[in-house]
């Protein structure tokens, strides 16, 4: 098949089929196995060690991520060159909004997770595993083709839960690199540092979710913890990798102000007064259907709490038309970038800086 003719293919981000240029072998789930990256042999088995989670695999079993299989005596991943999730999305509905604006990035997903939200948006991937959904094969040299063919200026690793194809996106990534194509990681940030710190000598930017600042609720909303994100956050700041973060604001759940004071005190203190800050608004999904959509004002105050607290680019998304969309130069206070969903209507940054004051705008803006 020449690789420029239109297929119809499975692309959830869309929110059905939609059209777009592939080298496809099949739709059909593959026997993909690739030899897992970060396990050891302990008395009680094997053991992966690619999260916190550092399950104790059984043979025959799966992690709680889904895709890491004992077959062997060896440890295999089973999401690799096996995408169920395929689009080209603006780099701002990531969200990143420091990082080339208006350009496109080649997004994809394999299924599978290694937390448990209850309010997970894509969860009819995340939570299952790559041989329950609708896959397209794409190899590592493939895809980093198909962003070329398509004009993208990077590949995001996003929609479910990046970390659990890790050897994919490093594979890929490595590859991207030779072509100039820019890698993002759109991640829960729930990873052990070692698997880290190498992926990160690959990335790009990255937007990592903090979906609270407490254990409790880390534990009993999304079934994790919180100080790996804290640690991830400090890692791939060291090792230069553009960041920006990610707070859903959840009605009863996430939305004390209290909680967001104390993380943006922490983000303050730690360095992150220059790195960008999402609020994004809750919409009841998955298991929490009975939960009202975040109040616009719950964004706003939330937003006012991290400005006050010393932060620079504070945002507010999923709220249509809102001027906290806008970054605002925190020196002469004019609006720099004013956005309109995910189009930029207006860039005032010259060689990085503010048009209008000259001060440095943290960022990749060529």
């Amino acid at each position: 098949m020449n690789k420029r003719e239109f297929v119809k293919c499975l692309a959830l981000s869309g929110g059905g089929l939609v059209l777009y240029p592939f080298k496809i072998e099949t739709l059909e789930i593959m026997d993909v196995l690739k030899e897992a990256s970060y396990y050891t042999t302990t008395a009680r088995g094997i053991k992966c060690q690619i999260c916190p989670n550092e399950c104790d695999i059984k043979p025959g079993e799966r992690g709680d991520c889904r895709t890491r299989l004992r077959k062997d005596n060896k440890l295999f991943a089973t999401a690799y060159s096996n995408p169920c999730a395929i689009n080209i999305d603006p780099i701002e509905k990531k969200p990143l909004f420091h990082f080339y604006p208006s350009s496109t990035a080649y997004s994809l997903a394999i299924a599978g997770c290694n937390l448990a939200c209850l309010n997970c948006q894509n969860w009819s991937i995340s939570q299952t595993s790559p041989d329950k959904t609708k896959n397209i094969r794409l190899t590592p040299a493939e895809l980093v083709e198909q962003a070329v063919l398509n004009n993208c200026k990077s590949i995001a690793y996003t929609y479910s839960e990046p970390i659990v194809f890790f050897e994919y996106v490093r594979d890929s990534a490595i590859i991207a690199k030779q072509k100039n194509i820019k890698t993002v990681f759109v991640s829960n940030g729930y990873i052990n540092e070692k698997p880290l710190r190498e992926i990160s000598k690959y990335l790009d930017a990255a937007n990592i979710d903090l979906k609270s600042f407490s254990d409790e609720i880390y534990l009993k909303l999304n079934g994790g913890k919180l100080e790996p994100i804290l640690r991830t956050l400090k890692i791939m700041k060291e090792l230069n990798v553009w960041l920006e973060i990610t707070n859903l604001v959840i009605p009863s759940w996430t939305d004390d102000f209290k909680m967001i004071r104390d993380m943006c005190k922490w983000l303050k203190t730690n360095g992150f007064e220059n790195t960008p800050l999402h609020f994004s608004r809750f919409h009841p999904l998955y298991k929490l259907t009975q939960l009202p959509p975040t109040p616009v004002v719950t964004l706003e105050n939330a937003r006012k709490i991290a400005l006050d607290e010393g932060l620079n680019y504070v945002y507010t998304g999923n709220v249509p038309g809102s001027k906290s969309s806008n970054t605002v130069c925190p020196a002469c206070k004019n609006i720099i970038v004013e956005r309109k969903g995910f189009t930029i209507i207006k860039l005032s940054i010259t060689s990085g800086n503010c048009t209008y004051c000259n001060n440095p705008i943290p960022g990749h803006w060529a």
